[in-house]
C-alpha cells in the first residue's frame, strides 16, 4: 500500500489525516502522523486560555483519540530527504530511525519570529502554543499575588505592569482579553486597585489589526483607552534587558511579563532538507497543493499546506505581497480537507482541484463583552460582534466533543463568573515534596 506521512499535527496536519480517513478505502493506503505534542492546539483560544475563559485540556485536540485509522507518532522530523522518500524521525527519548513514504504532506506549521533585541530572548514569552498561555496566567496571578503585599514602589508597579509586542490580531486579542482579566483579577484584594495596574502595547507600525479597516481599529484603540490600557504606534521596542522596557519614542519603564506576538515564520526544520523553498522559508505549492521546483514543475509525492507553505490566494483577496494565503487557520483547515481530497484523488489517477476560498471575515474577542468584526467595508464592534466571535470559534472547534467542552466553559462562566485561580506551583511540582523529604545522613 503506499504510504502517507504527514510532517505535523496542527490545523492543516490534522485537518488532512482525519479527511482522509474518510475518503480512503479499506487498504488503500496507510496515514503516519508525525508530531513532537500528542494534541493539536486550536489557537484563536489561546487568549481566551491565559484570561480563563478556556480551560486549556478543552482548546487542544488529542490526536490518538480523533484518528484512530492512523498511525500517530510523537517525535520531531529532523530530516526530509525527498529524493530518497525517506523522512529521519528522533524521539525525545531513545533512536532516530529513517521512515519510508510515497507521499509526504509537509504541514509543519510556524513558530515566533523574533529579532535580535536585547532582552527579548531572556525575557519575553510568546503565544503559539497552550503551554504559553497557560504560563501567562498563572504568571499574572502570581504577580498580583505578591503585588498585593507590597507597598506602592517600583517594585509592585513591575508587578502589575503588562507589555504586548505586536499589534495584529494575536497581540490585541491577548492584551484585550489581560486587560479584561486583571481588571476583574484586583477587585479581590483590598490593598489594590484598577489604577494601579499597567498595560502597554508596542507596535513598529502607523495602526494595528491590518485585517480589518481603519475606522475599525481606531475603535479598539479608542476602547481599550478607555479600559486603561495605552497603545504605543510607531513605536520600536529597543531592549527589554532584566524586564527594562526602552522604547524608540525615548520612554522606559519596568514589567515582569512581555508577551512577544510581533509576526511568525515558517518552521526552522524544513531548511535542512532538499525541499523547495521560497526566500521566507515556506515550501512552494502551486494551487492544488502539490509541491513544485524553481522552474514551476510538479514534484511528484510532495504536498504542503498550512503557515510551512506558500499557497497561492487564487480568490484574489490576499494582502500579502506575494499574494499568498494569510498563516491563519482559517485556510490551514480548509487546506487541509481540499489537500485530503486531492491526494486520493491522484493516488486514483484523478485530477485535483485548486484551492480557492473567500475569507469569511475577521473577528476578534476582546474581553468579556467585547469585540470586533470586519468583513469586507462591514465592520461590526461591541458586544454583538463578541457574540460573533464566540460563535464562530465555538463552532469551528474540530470534533463535536470539543466543542461542547468549549460552550461548557462559557456556560460555567455566565453563572459562576471567570475563574480567577492559578496552580503556579506545577511548573515545579517537586518542591513541595523535596522540602520536607527525609535524606541519608552524611557519612562520617
Amino acid at each position: 500500500m503506499p504510504k502517507i506521512l504527514i510532517v505535523g499535527g496542527g490545523y492543516a496536519g490534522f485537518y488532512t489525516a482525519f479527511k482522509l480517513q474518510k475518503h480512503l478505502r479499506r487498504g488503500e493506503a496507510t496515514v503516519t502522523v508525525v508530531d513532537p505534542l500528542p494534541y493539536m492546539t486550536y489557537q484563536p483560544f489561546l487568549p481566551e486560555v491565559a484570561a480563563g475563559s478556556v480551560e486549556p485540556r478543552h482548546a487542544i485536540v488529542p490526536l490518538r483519540k480523533h484518528l484512530k485509522n492512523t498511525r500517530v507518532i510523537t517525535a520531531k522530523v529532523t530530516g526530509i530527504d525527498h529524493a530518497s522518500r525517506t523522512a529521519t524521525i528522533t524521539p525525545e527519548d531513545g533512536e532516530s530511525w529513517q521512515e519510508e513514504y510515497d507521499q509526504i504532506v509537509v504541514t509543519a506549521g510556524a513558530v515566533s519570529r523574533t529579532f535580535p533585541i536585547p532582552g527579548v530572548a531572556d525575557e519575553a514569552i510568546g503565544l503559539k502554543t497552550i503551554e504559553e498561555a497557560t504560563s501567562i496566567r498563572d504568571r499574572i496571578i502570581a504577580n498580583v499575588d505578591k503585588a498585593s503585599n507590597l507597598p506602592a514602589g517600583p517594585e509592585r508597579d513591575r508587578l502589575l505592569t503588562v507589555v504586548v509586542v505586536g499589534g495584529g490580531f494575536a497581540g490585541i486579542e491577548i492584551f484585550a482579553e489581560l486587560r479584561s482579566f486583571v481588571s476583574a483579577l484586583v477587585g479581590q484584594y483590598s490593598t489594590l486597585s484598577f489604577e494601579d495596574t499597567k498595560f502597554h502595547l508596542i507596535e513598529a507600525m502607523g495602526r494595528i489589526m491590518p485585517e480589518v479597516s481603519l475606522p475599525t481599529s481606531q475603535w479598539v484603540i479608542k476602547n481599550l483607552a478607555e479600559r486603561g490600557a495605552e497603545i504605543h504606534l510607531d513605536t520600536q521596542l529597543q531592549s527589554a534587558v532584566d524586564g527594562k522596557i526602552e522604547l524608540s519614542t525615548g520612554e522606559s519603564f519596568e514589567s515582569d511579563l512581555i508577551i512577544w506576538t510581533a509576526g511568525v515564520m515558517a518552521n526552522p526544520a524544513l531548511k535542512g532538507t532538499d525541499l523547495p523553498l521560497e526566500p521566507r522559508g515556506r515550501m512552494t505549492v502551486q494551487a492544488d497543493l502539490r509541491g513544485v521546483d524553481a522552474d514551476g514543475n510538479v514534484v511528484e509525492g510532495l504536498w504542503g499546506a498550512g503557515d510551512a507553505a506558500a499557497v497561492p490566494d487564487i480568490s484574489g483577496g490576499s494582502p500579502l505581497p506575494d499574494k499568498s494565503c494569510v498563516p491563519n487557520a482559517q485556510h490551514a483547515v480548509r487546506q487541509g480537507k481540499r489537500l485530503a481530497k486531492n491526494l486520493v484523488a491522484v493516488l486514483r489517477d484523478e485530477a485535483p482541484k485548486n484551492y480557492f476560498h473567500k475569507p469569511a471575515g475577521a473577528v476578534a474577542g476582546l474581553g468579556l463583552g467585547i469585540g470586533a468584526f470586519q468583513k469586507g467595508k462591514l465592520g461590526i464592534t461591541g458586544f454583538p460582534a463578541w457574540i460573533m466571535h464566540r460563535g464562530y470559534h465555538g463552532l469551528a472547534m474540530p470534533m463535536w466533543e470539543r466543542k461542547f467542552r468549549v460552550f461548557g466553559n462559557w456556560i460555567v462562566q455566565f453563572l459562576f463568573g471567570r475563574d480567577l485561580t492559578a496552580i503556579p506551583a506545577r511548573d515545579e511540582p517537586r518542591v513541595a515534596f523535596e522540602t520536607f523529604a527525609s535524606r541519608p545522613a552524611p557519612k562520617a
